[in-house]
């Protein structure tokens, strides 16, 4: 699939672009080049000395914040795949910078697709969040209109041989600010209790891998316009605090501005558009044009089956659970392999 192909990861210094290179050189040794594109000279200078152009021939590193149209668009030259992993993620800063938010997460999508529409890339398939759904604070915001743009994309690609997708997905174990080395660095620093926002909160879970997983897929299979979402466990923040420190206290501090108390992958009225599809979901565009696509379309392409009347997908009603064993297992074999619990 993405032999002799040229790939650009815009973020590709962060742990998803990572774990996306480590793939695709383990999978695809034929590929043509590798492009990470991100602002971070440090984080760029970090990757590569574990991926050295002497040794990995077939990698580049751009300086560029997808911001900058024009850069963006050069970086583009001769892509054949762009994963549109760039973002500003952190729900705080969000609300804190809203005008740098909106820059980043919308305008910046929007580069994104005239650069892909300008220089004759095939498939795109950008990186959404659970927050997107239903969205209550401005990053979920701003990521929900970043899905739209890259859907609507599809309508405006003219006689272009492109395909526009987005994939949606949860908490990602062990990712830069997630929960987990949170407690455990608090637990290894001598802390007497543990802060939990709510003890009613849950979350979804996903593995780095698993949200590789689901890129591939949808490379491999989209006709454009999906937004495709995993099947995957919730847990309760209770049962990974367990997991990491069973002797320690757990003290409610209360939830944070813009927080939810569970989180969505689908809406009841998603679910008038969505499609089982095996492992994952598909929600599919309310409007095509390309190819004058319908429902009916998607579901024989994915030999699919529209969700029953009234579904709805979130991580209070999930019907696969973590539990406090299967966290402790996930993190020795996520996060950190000599994990043991205090």
């Amino acid at each position: 699939m993405l032999n002799n192909k040229v790939v650009l990861i815009t973020g590709g210094t962060g742990s998803f672009g990572k774990q996306f290179v480590k793939t695709i050189l383990n999978d695809y040794p034929n590929v043509k080049k590798i492009i990470i594109y991100s602002r971070g000279e440090l984080k760029q200078f970090n990757m590569k000395q574990i991926y050295p152009q002497d040794k990995y021939p077939q990698m580049r590193y751009f300086i560029g914040d997808i911001r900058d149209g024009e850069r963006l668009k050069r970086a583009c030259e001769g892509v054949d795949v762009i994963i549109h992993a760039a973002a500003i993620k952190q729900v705080d800063t969000a609300e804190y910078n809203p005008d740098e938010c909106i820059k980043t997460n919308i305008n910046g999508a929007q580069n994104v697709i005239n650069a892909a529409l300008d220089c004759g890339v095939k498939d795109v398939v950008a990186l959404s969040t659970d927050k997107a759904c239903a969205p209550i604070n401005l990053y979920g915001a701003t990521k929900l209109t970043s899905d739209k743009l890259f859907i609507a994309a599809n309508n405006i690609s003219g006689s272009k041989d492109i395909r526009f997708s987005v994939v949606r997905y949860g908490n990602v174990m062990g990712s830069r600010g997630s929960v987990i080395p949170f407690f455990i660095d608090k637990r290894d620093k001598g802390a007497k209790e543990l802060p939990i926002t709510d003890m009613r909160m849950t979350r979804f879970n996903i593995s780095l891998q698993a949200g590789v997983d689901l890129v591939m897929f949808a490379l491999g299979h989209h006709l454009g316009g999906e937004l495709f979402i995993p099947k995957i466990p919730s847990y309760k923040i209770t049962d990974v605090a367990t997991a990491i420190a069973p002797n320690l206290k757990q003290i409610e501090v209360g939830i944070r501005p813009g927080e939810k108390l569970h989180e969505e992958m689908i809406t009841v009225t998603d679910s008038l558009n969505t499609i089982d599809i095996g492992d994952y979901y598909a929600i599919l565009p309310t409007m095509t044009f390309t190819g004058n696509r319908t429902k009916s379309d998607y579901i024989k392409h994915y030999n699919g089956v529209p969700v029953p009347e009234g579904f709805h997908y979130s991580s209070d009603k999930n019907a696969q659970w973590e539990t406090v064993e299967s966290m402790r297992e996930n993190i020795i074999k996520y996060v950190d392999p000599n994990f043991k619990v205090k």
